[in-house]
């Protein structure tokens, strides 16, 4: 019989926690005026204010911190989106659907 402890479960939670780009600022993705807040979703760098888009680790692009850019499956600043034209159609789509 295995026993995990508490401290184990915790830590295997915060590996699998992946950041996604908060929706709400969709308006600045692929705008590349450095105008995105921090969580926000980024093509590159120049989205962010922070001047740091990172890959969440599922290919979407996370603004960060510098020092963020690395936690919770982050892989770090630069991050430039394979996929932009479709991430900012989709982000379009979305200020659409919210209407600003």
């Amino acid at each position: 019989m295995v026993r995990i402890t508490s401290s184990w479960l915790v830590l295997a939670a915060s590996v699998l926690a992946t950041v996604t780009p908060n929706n709400a600022g969709a308006k600045n993705v692929g705008a590349g005026n450095g105008a995105q807040f921090i969580t926000g979703g980024c093509v590159n760098d120049a989205d962010c204010s922070s001047a740091c888009c990172a890959n969440n680790g599922q290919g979407a692009g996370v603004c960060s911190a510098e020092a963020a850019a690395l936690q919770n499956g982050k892989e770090g600043c630069g991050f430039a989106d394979p996929n932009a034209a479709a991430t900012i159609a989709a982000a379009k789509a979305q200020v659409a659907k919210q209407g600003f």
